[in-house]
C-alpha cells in the first residue's frame, strides 16, 4: 500500500486559543454533535450559498482515476448534490444518497436548473440499498466524519466493482491567525458551544486507515489550496448553512448570530468580496 501527498499542511493554521484541532478530537466532536444536526433546516442556504468543490479538483481527479462518461457513480452523503452534479456534468451516470429529503429536494431543483441528471435517493451510507459490485466509483464529499465510518467503508467496498474507486474528499475553510475564518469560528462557538469543530486544518489522517481496514488498496492522498471568493451576503449564508448554526439552532438564535456576524464583517473585514482560504483534500482507494 502506498501513500502520496501533493502538498504539506501549512504552518500557522491555528485558532487564537488552542491551536489546530487534533483530528481525533474533531472526529469525537462530530460524533457528539451529529444527533443534534438537521441539515434539512439549512437546505436553502446550503444550496444557494455553499460553494461546491472547485473545477480543478474534478480535473485532477479525472486524470488520477480516468473519470469518463458512462461510468456508474454513487455519491454518499450527497446533500444538495454538489459532487454528484459535477460528476453528472462529466457524463457519469450518478446516484446521490442522503438521509435528508429536504437537502436532496434542494439539490434536485439545482440540478434541474443546471440541466444535469442526478438520481437522488433517500438512504444512509452505512446501509446502501444496492447490489454488490454495482458502481465504478463511490464518492463522499465533506461528510465522512458524520458517518459510522467502519460500516460506511465496508458498504462502499461492497457496492464497488473490482477496480472501482472510493473517493473521500473535503473542501474546508482554513482558520489562519487573524483571518475572517478564525473570527467567524469564534462567533460560532459563542453562539453554539456544542459546536467544537473550530481549528481544522483540512487534512484527515484517519481516513486512510478506514479505507485500508475495509480492504481498499493503492491509497493516495492529494491536496491543494485556493482562495474562495465570498461576498458578505454569501459568507453569511455559508455560515448559516453550517452544522453549528441553522442546522442546530432555532430560528431566533440563528437570526441573532447573523446580526453579530454582519457587525463583525463590517467592523473587521469590510472588503467585499472576501478571499477566503480553503484547502481541497482527498484520498482515493481502489477495490482490488
Amino acid at each position: 500500500m502506498t501513500f502520496a501527498c501533493s502538498s504539506a499542511m501549512e504552518d500557522g493554521v491555528t485558532t487564537q486559543d488552542t491551536g489546530p484541532m487534533d483530528p481525533k478530537d474533531m472526529i469525537a466532536a462530530a460524533a457528539r454533535l451529529g444527533p443534534s444536526v438537521d441539515f434539512g433546516k439549512a437546505s436553502s442556504d446550503y444550496g444557494k450559498f455553499r460553494a461546491g468543490f472547485p473545477e480543478a479538483f474534478f480535473s485532477r481527479l479525472a486524470e488520477q482515476i480516468a473519470l469518463r462518461a458512462g461510468l456508474k457513480a454513487l455519491d454518499i452523503g450527497t446533500g444538495t448534490g454538489a459532487v454528484a452534479r459535477s460528476l453528472a456534468r462529466r457524463g457519469l451516470d450518478v446516484i446521490g444518497v442522503d438521509p435528508s429529503r429536504e437537502m436532496m429536494q434542494e439539490g434536485a431543483e439545482i440540478a434541474r436548473r443546471e440541466g444535469v441528471s442526478v438520481d437522488f435517493r433517500e438512504g444512509r451510507a452505512e446501509t446502501l440499498a444496492f447490489a454488490d459490485q454495482s458502481f465504478d466509483i463511490v464518492t463522499a464529499g465533506q461528510c465522512w466524519h458524520w458517518f459510522e465510518r467502519e460500516r460506511a467503508a465496508a458498504e462502499a467496498f461492497r457496492v464497488l466493482k473490482p477496480g472501482g474507486h472510493l473517493v473521500i474528499c473535503h473542501f474546508d475553510w482554513l482558520p489562519l491567525r487573524g483571518n475572517v475564518v478564525e473570527a467567524t469560528e469564534h462567533l460560532i462557538v459563542e453562539a453554539n458551544p456544542a459546536w467544537m469543530l473550530a481549528g481544522g486544518t483540512g487534512v484527515y489522517p484517519h481516513w486512510p486507515a478506514d479505507m485500508a481496514n475495509a480492504g481498499f488498496a493503492g491509497l493516495e492522498t492529494r491536496s491543494f489550496d485556493v482562495a474562495q471568493p465570498y461576498s458578505h451576503e454569501a459568507w453569511r449564508g455559508r455560515i448559516r448553512a453550517s452544522a453549528g448554526i441553522k442546522a442546530s439552532l432555532n430560528a431566533e438564535a440563528t437570526a441573532r448570530f447573523d446580526e453579530t456576524l454582519v457587525a463583525m464583517l463590517r467592523a473587521r473585514f469590510p472588503e467585499d468580496p472576501l478571499a477566503v482560504p480553503h484547502r481541497v483534500w482527498w484520498i482515493v482507494g481502489e477495490r482490488p
